[in-house]
């Protein structure tokens, strides 16, 4: 999937559009609060913005390079559950549920991620994935 057009939905499914959603954080690397970047990284991985999401990602954990399974169609997020991540804190957790679709059919990733601010910018750490 490539990227939406401003005026279209957002693949984060706010519920808002791409170009007052996670097309500015797409675009800077910067969101106010760990739950937006936790949505701008959904939308990165459903267009396959392998570049923002190692831009975000905290360099004592990142990756060298990402290599995104295009056969796997990531269709919502929902968030569950958030601690602190404010524009004020300099942490967060984010709990969300990823909904996608694959050549086996549907499935769901459910992770409690950590997330730290820095020099202003969020980023995320690392994530731990839930079962059951």
């Amino acid at each position: 999937m490539s990227r939406p057009a401003s005026d279209q939905r957002c693949p984060c499914t706010s519920g808002d559009v791409f170009g007052s959603c996670c097309g500015p954080v797409l675009a800077s690397g910067s969101a106010p609060t760990a739950v937006r970047l936790m949505r701008s990284r959904f939308t990165a991985f459903a267009t396959a913005d392998a570049e923002h999401l190692l831009r975000t990602w905290h360099p004592s954990t990142r990756p060298d390079r990402l290599d995104l399974d295009d056969g796997i169609r990531w269709q919502r997020l929902d968030i569950l559950d958030q601690k602190h991540g404010g524009p004020f804190d300099d942490r967060g957790v984010v709990e969300f549920e990823a909904f996608y679709r694959d050549e086996h059919g549907r499935g769901t990733l459910r992770e409690r991620s950590r997330f730290v601010r820095e020099g202003g910018l969020w980023l995320y750490v690392d994530g731990v994935i839930l079962t059951g």
